[in-house]
């Protein structure tokens, strides 16, 4: 078994219970996005917000590694490309935590405007320039 074979299976990979991971992830991850903006707008009294970005950035990292191992084709869509982006502009509030309302304001936008797309918007490969469901 190749390595390609291993990342993008002809049929996508799942296991019992995946969809009620996913939404815990999912809900987890909103709370994250809540506190942190909470936390941000609000100007919260030192590092209260930190750990629900960590929360965020957790839950975020597991949802992105359950959608590669069901499928790494993930990785060449706009959505997986979105995700990563999400990830990077979180990760930067840590080192440039003066920009921090700034950053979040971008990864909701990025959130709403990707997750809201039309398919051949979310599952569009730059790579392929066509929307790509399966290799």
């Amino acid at each position: 078994m190749s390595f390609t074979s291993i990342l993008l299976p002809q049929q996508s990979r799942a296991f019992p219970g995946q969809r009620w991971v996913n939404i815990l992830l999912r809900t987890l991850h909103l709370l994250g996005m809540a506190g942190i903006g909470g936390g941000y707008f609000y100007a919260s009294a030192g590092d209260a917000w930190r750990g629900f970005l960590y929360l965020t950035l957790a839950s975020g990292l597991s949802m992105m590694l359950l959608s590669i191992w069901s499928n790494g084709i993930w990785l060449l869509q706009l959505r997986g490309h979105a995700i990563l982006l999400k990830i990077f502009l979180l990760t930067l509030m840590l080192v440039w935590p003066e920009q921090k309302i700034s950053l979040l304001v971008v990864v909701i936008i990025i959130s709403g405007l990707v997750s809201h797309a039309p398919g051949n918007v979310r599952y569009y490969s730059i790579f392929y320039r066509r929307r790509i469901e399966q290799l």
